[in-house]
């Protein structure tokens, strides 16, 4: 099969490894779409939490969907044919060498575990949140259904209530994805801030109340026009330093900055000295396989009521064939919201 490696220099490649091995408590899938997320920048800037240098090269991806083709003596779960969520494949040093793993699902093939086969032994973490995706639902798109179950899980850690005031920064398709669930939630305040007014129109379809461009305007000033005691919390969908910072002269006394995903650095200078003296910095590096299982029925549930739309989130298709011109315009920041893989 081909799989997309990149090495410690953030050069991509696509490479031809042998299909990964299952044992009878998997099943082995075939690759129909996935997503292009922050995090496989952030692996390619060889900046991610966890994947030192020395572990490279390592196989990208990990929002994947794909069609089960083969399957375990004990998986009772799942059968050939259907469409699963999460495969991933994993480091195999007699497959692959000294190839590591970045959970590798823009390869051709994956591998799922049956969590009811692990009678005995420890359930895997991923297999709580690898399950079937619906008929009723494209398969192209369901990599989409990956982030809105991690970000409703997150939202769900977070605590955010209907009444809380909320600042969101961030224009991606993460951000977008917190506004549009706090959205159906009930929190119909949120503010969003963005850096281009495109990127603001985008927030304002998404659901946000009001959409600031930071690049036009004083953030501080606008919100505490609106919010003259703070806000409670100030969401940072995109992991940077400097929006924490900024994120301080925003808050109310005992607010919290909310940081969702993996920061490009390992340490950070926070310069306090604007903040309330009471305050929270709450990071979610690596959303809960079990919680974002649990979270998969309230976001079927409204897509069916047609209150999400899968297609919304996403700007761009690209044939696995073209990964890399893919990911170049992912970086080069032309892609506007989500940009998917297809594999048929």
């Amino acid at each position: 099969m081909k799989t997309l490696v990149v090495d410690a220099h953030g050069k991509l490649e696509v490479k031809e490894v042998p299909i990964p091995r299952y044992h009878s408590k998997q099943a082995l899938v075939k690759t129909i779409s996935c997503g292009i997320c922050g995090t496989d920048a952030t692996i390619i800037k060889t900046a991610f939490k966890g994947f030192s240098k020395e572990a490279y090269p390592v196989m990208l991806g990990h929002e994947a969907v794909g069609e089960v083709v083969e399957v375990g003596s004990e998986v009772t779960s799942f059968k050939v044919g259907d469409i699963v969520l999460l495969p991933f494949t994993d480091a195999d040093p007699e497959l692959y060498g000294s190839l590591g793993s970045a959970w590798g699902a823009f390869s051709e093939y994956g591998v799922i575990h049956d969590k009811a086969a692990y009678k005995d032994e420890p359930i895997p973490e991923a297999a709580y949140a690898q399950q079937i995706v619906p008929q009723d639902i494209d398969a192209l798109d369901a990599a989409m259904l990956v982030t809105l179950r991690e970000v409703y899980s997150t939202l769900t850690y977070f605590g955010i209530q209907p009444h809380d005031s909320v600042v969101v920064f961030g224009s991606g398709p993460v951000a977008t994805t917190f506004i549009k669930l706090m959205s159906l939630m009930g929190n119909q305040s949120v503010i969003g801030i963005a850096r281009s007014e495109e990127k603001k129109q985008i927030l304002l379809d998404s659901g946000a109340a009001i959409a600031l461009n930071s690049r036009e305007c004083d953030i501080k000033n606008e919100i505490r026009k609106i919010h003259p005691d703070g806000v409670k919390y100030v969401l940072d969908a995109v992991g940077s330093t400097e929006i924490i910072n900024q994120a301080m002269e925003l808050l109310a006394d005992r607010g919290e900055i909310l940081c969702y995903g993996v920061p490009r650095t390992d340490n950070m200078q926070l310069d306090w000295k604007k903040a309330p003296y009471n305050w929270k910095l709450n990071f979610q590096q690596m959303p809960s396989k079990l919680e974002e299982g649990e979270a998969y029925e309230q976001i079927l549930t409204w897509i069916r009521e047609g209150k999400l739309n899968l297609k919304e989130f996403i700007s761009d298709y690209f044939p696995f064939e073209n990964i890399l011109q893919a990911f170049q315009q992912y970086l080069e920041h032309k892609v506007q919201k989500k940009a998917v893989i297809t594999y048929r």
